[in-house]
């Protein structure tokens, strides 16, 4: 296992030398850790932001046809449709251009950057046998120094950036921050999926059982993930999290990923029923029957 990830640090020790210059790089503007992950998250967030727009749009898409999606369902139920199924849904998704997986997009793309953060936090913390040794970054510059300076400790606002919270820390109190950093990045991960399905109710879209469950589950299991991983890539998921929102909040009010633009609402049968009887023609027909009617009691 060793080895293994030995093999896969060694394909990517370009990568992590490029993430660990910007560091560097961010650190030397303002010499401060949080800001040099802060930045670098931009940086990051930057070239996916683009899919997660996408996606978002994907997401939208896929919920809007949700109905349609349970006609087909119902009307290929059993095994032996199965492939006629496959067929009609791939039908649906290609004449709405929705992705089925198209959701999971950045999520997806998320894991490599993760996994780069967590290897040059790591290597910025190492300890060699000749004492501190941070690893991907510039031997000589302002970040260098101070790593080194610091006995390999990263911190920050009087929190070492490379523990977790579980870490042996110097006291109780010392460890209470970063708790609070999972509780930021579980209760803003809770916040964006609530923001897709508080605008899918908005917009009349019904929300699949699935996802609120899911919408449910996940807080928990990236919880567990925070609790697992040093401060300083949870904060990059704080501001990756926060990022995203944002970016979701401006495509719902400039209407990108609005579902039901461009569509014209059909009137329900009841109002148009009532629009009919509310016509000047009919009316007049109404009226005109009334008089009749009373003719006929006083002849009577």
């Amino acid at each position: 296992m060793h080895s293994l990830f030995h093999s896969i640090s060694s394909i990517f020790q370009p990568v992590f030398s490029l993430f660990g210059w910007l560091m560097a790089f961010f650190y030397g503007i303002i010499p401060n850790y949080a800001f040099a992950i802060v930045m670098l998250t931009i940086v990051i967030m930057g070239v996916l932001t683009p899919f997660t727009v996408k996606s978002t749009k994907s997401m939208m898409a896929m919920q809007k046809i949700q109905p349609e999606m349970k006609k087909l369902q119902v009307k290929y139920k059993g095994p032996e449709n199965r492939q006629a199924l496959n067929e009609e849904m791939m039908k649906l998704y290609k004449e709405h251009g929705v992705n089925p997986v198209g959701g999971c997009l950045p999520m997806l793309l998320q894991a490599p950057f993760l996994f780069i953060l967590y290897s040059v936090i790591k290597g910025l913390s190492y300890e060699g046998l000749n004492g501190p040794a941070p690893k991907y970054i510039p031997s000589h510059g302002k970040m260098h120094d101070a790593i080194i300076l610091a006995g390999g400790h990263i911190k920050s606002f009087g929190m070492d950036l490379s523990l977790k919270p579980f870490s042996a820390h110097s006291s109780t109190g010392a460890a209470i921050p970063f708790f609070v950093f999972v509780a930021i990045a579980v209760g803003l991960q809770y916040f964006q999926m609530s923001q897709m399905t508080n605008r899918n109710k908005k917009t009349g879209i019904s929300v699949p059982s699935q996802q609120q469950t899911l919408q449910k589950i996940m807080p928990i299991l990236f919880a567990y993930f925070y609790m697992v991983i040093p401060a300083a890539v949870v904060l990059y998921m704080i501001i990756s999290t926060i990022i995203r929102i944002i970016t979701q909040d401006i495509m719902f009010r400039v209407g990108i990923s609005n579902p039901t633009k461009g569509e014209t609402k059909e009137i329900p049968g009841a109002i148009k029923e009532v629009a009919e009887e509310t016509k000047p023609s009919t009316l007049k027909s109404q009226q005109q029957s009334r008089s009749k009617a009373k003719r006929k009691r006083k002849a009577r």
